[in-house]
């Protein structure tokens, strides 16, 4: 299928060839009919990437201090590539998206095939929506009405918080789509709506809605005509759907306003505020967030948990349907916003338009229809890349062998670290797969990889493949690694091997149930082990015949509760996702087998989420000892990972994978990196060289089933 990208480097938007998406159980897969172009959020983002380093550097600067504080605690050049890595990535336009639905995933209700619905889907022939972001469309209402539907939903959702009431006087700034359909919303309300804007043509229409207009253009005053048509009283509320980066639109709905009148901010200006502004009169400032309730919640959206109409009458959903409504009793008219449309192997022609001085409105997107493209020709699953593949084999070799390798997972980490580490290894890069086909084409492009997919088990049945690199959520990693692995293939993981100890039982029967001399490699990729310090370290200690003393402190920072990987079901939280990776690296520098273990949490009142800051013990068989103190309360400009070996009368303390310092260690100083090096490489290299030139596992797999069963006991016990 084709879809719209953009990049944020450059700019650039292409029409690209992505892979069709599968619906999750809770989503619908959808055939795009019209799709609106948001001239707004989507001229922004284009002239966003086209601008200057320095240029995206001023409109951000909120990032520009964090790139400093990663510069301090990473070094400079880590830093400029992960700023790098993400600018790369390829952006997938619009929100705007009328279809039919194709499939319904396996717990959705209310939706059936050939359903007509308006969703938040992007500019691509099929899309993949949640069920809670769609709405179904009233047979009186056509597609290019329907395609109005999300940006009326922002329109509406800026009404319900300036709150009107039938008579009052609001005042909406900005007239293009948004501020066009929020003066016909108010007029439907009764209100009496005064429109500000600049372009004859959008204050054209808004007359016609009903609106008095100001004409800022030849010098009418804003606030003198406010006061006037408010009978000198000052207007109720103004609603600003405008774009600008000056601080005077505030100003200005100040000054026309009543005393306790409301401002609500739709559009994107600047907030220098003046006090004096709202102390005099009490006014009120309210920022909207998008469609309305249930925005940005992961429970809402993703996992399809709807509020309770009696608690939450409005929704984003609920907007949907109240726009859709409005559409089909003719008291939203959207017809005449409509000033272009494009077929969609034009698209660069719109954004040509949107970044020009030319005016326009509502830009639509028109998709072949059914008669032209069968449904099943839209929804393969894997793309060729290359046209250049592999001759099938239909069976994979027990003994030393190129490796093949086809990835599952294409996020942030996969792309910047674990993929060109893979490459790097010199790896034969086959098969790739994401959820949504974005990610996957474009890292397929750029590391070389023959296909891309949005069927995991394309990758894991592909005869080609021998070897399969795990990078997704984690709840989905032990039914990868047990597919693969009944798959005869060998098995890279990035942390945690799975979430539950009956996960792991269920692993370990797969792994062991095959003779020792034909299994394939498994390998998590704790790849502290095998960083160069560590390795110094290992090798300094490794003939001490006393026990031995870790102090491992981790900076981890704060992540938000509502992220994926403090869910429970999802991430397993931080213990699991992350403080596995210290857990190995003690064990490993231990050498011996974990005897004890205990972990202390933060008490719940100064806890930032559970289990986000603990304590972690740690006793071994040959009576050394371990002390891991992950930390979510501490401050960024301190260093993330320091550890301190105690052993011998000597000391050794690694700071931040950077700087190690020796103490009482003859003929050994220091040892420091221009860059930090926490093993990726190695890590990759080591499991890489397993398979093509034979040798075990770099890591036993006993250790991994060792480190993953007290990592999984912690985390319950710290619950």
């Amino acid at each position: 299928m084709k879809q719209v990208l953009q990049s944020l480097k450059t700019g650039a938007t292409e029409l690209a060839d992505i892979p069709c998406p599968i619906p999750g159980a809770k989503q619908l897969l959808i055939r795009t009919s019209r799709s609106l172009v948001s001239a707004g959020t989507e001229r922004m983002l284009v002239e966003f990437g086209q601008a200057s380093w320095l240029e995206k550097a001023r409109s951000q600067p909120d990032k520009v201090k964090m790139v400093i504080d990663k510069i301090k605690t990473d070094g400079l050049l880590p830093t400029i590539e992960a700023v790098q890595n993400k600018l790369d990535q390829p952006l997938a336009l619009g929100y705007c998206n009328v279809g039919t639905v194709l499939e319904a995933g396996s717990q959705m209700s209310g939706f059936v095939l050939g359903d007509r619905v308006a969703s938040n889907g992007k500019h691509a022939q099929v899309v993949c929506v949640p069920g809670n972001l769609c709405a179904k469309i009233p047979e009186s209402v056509s597609d290019d009405e329907a395609a109005f539907t999300v940006i009326g939903s922002i329109a509406l959702q800026g009404i319900r918080l300036a709150n009107p009431t039938l008579g009052e006087t609001i005042v909406v700034t900005g007239l293009g789509l948004i501020g066009l359909i929020a003066v016909q919303l108010l007029k439907a309300n009764g209100c009496r709506v005064i429109g500000i804007d600049f372009d004859p043509l959008k204050l054209k229409l808004a007359e016609q809605f009903g609106a008095e207009v100001i004409d800022v253009s030849n010098g009418q005053s804003p606030v003198d005509t406010a006061m006037t048509y408010s009978r000198c009283r000052g207007v109720d509320a103004v609603i600003i759907t405008a774009s600008s980066q000056s601080n005077d639109l505030v100003h200005q709905a100040a000054l026309m306003l009543r005393k306790r009148g409301r401002i609500v901010l739709v559009g994107v200006v600047g907030l220098e505020l003046s006090r004096a502004d709202f102390y005099e009169k009490e006014l009120s400032f309210q920022v909207s967030c998008s469609y309305g309730p249930g925005r940005y919640d992961a429970s809402y959206e993703e996992h399809g948990h709807d509020y309770p109409v009696g608690f939450v009458r409005w929704t984003e959903q609920r907007n949907f349907e109240a726009v859709l409504d409005m559409m089909a009793s003719g008291r939203l008219d959207v017809k005449p916003l409509i000033s272009h449309r494009y077929a969609l192997e034009n698209a660069n022609q719109a954004y040509e338009l949107i970044t020009s001085n030319e005016s326009s409105l509502g830009i639509l997107f028109e998709y072949p229809n059914s008669s032209l493209i069968a449904d099943e020709d839209l929804r393969g699953n894997q793309v060729d890349l290359t046209g250049n593949k592999l001759k099938s084999s239909s069976s994979i070799s027990t003994k030393p062998q190129k490796a093949s390798v086809g990835f599952i997972g294409s996020g942030n980490y996969a792309i910047s670290v674990l993929i060109p580490a893979f490459q790097k290894a010199g790896a034969h890069l086959l098969s790739i797969a994401s959820r949504t086909g974005v990610s996957s084409v474009y890292a397929g492009k750029k590391f070389g990889f023959t296909s891309a997919a949005t069927n995991a088990e394309n990758v894991i049945q592909d005869p080609q493949v021998n070897t399969i690199a795990v990078a997704t959520q984690h709840d989905s990693h032990a039914q990868y690694v047990m597919a693969a692995l009944a798959s005869q293939k060998n098995v890279f993981v990035e942390k945690p091997l799975c979430l539950n100890l009956e996960q792991l039982g269920q692993i370990r029967d797969l792994y062991l149930s095959v003779d020792a001399d034909k299994r394939r490699h498994l390998m998590v990729g704790f790849n502290r082990r095998f960083a160069p310090h560590i390795q110094k370290m290992k090798a300094l200690i490794k003939d001490v015949g006393v026990p031995k003393s870790f102090v491992m402190t981790v900076n981890a920072g704060r992540i938000d509760g509502s992220h994926w990987t403090q869910d429970g079901q999802v991430g397993g939280g931080r213990i699991i996702g992350e403080a596995c990776h210290f857990i190995d690296l003690m064990r490993y520098l231990a050498g011996s087998q974990i005897t004890e273990h205990s972990v202390q949490s933060m008490s719940a009142a100064g806890a930032l989420a559970p289990a986000d800051s603990v304590m972690i013990g740690l006793k071994f068989a040959d009576g050394s000892i371990a002390s891991i103190q992950y930390l979510a309360n501490g401050s960024k400009a301190f260093p993330k990972e320091r550890l301190d070996v105690f052993c011998g009368g000597k000391i050794l303390s690694l700071d931040n994978f950077r700087k190690l310092r020796a103490y009482g260690w003859p003929g050994f100083k220091s040892m420091n990196l221009f860059r930090q090096d926490k093993g990726q490489q190695a890590c990759v290299q080591a499991f890489i060289d397993a398979i093509e030139r034979g040798g075990p596992t770099p890591i036993p797999f006993e250790e991994i089933e060792e480190v993953s069963r007290v990592t999984l006991e912690i985390a319950q016990e710290a619950h």
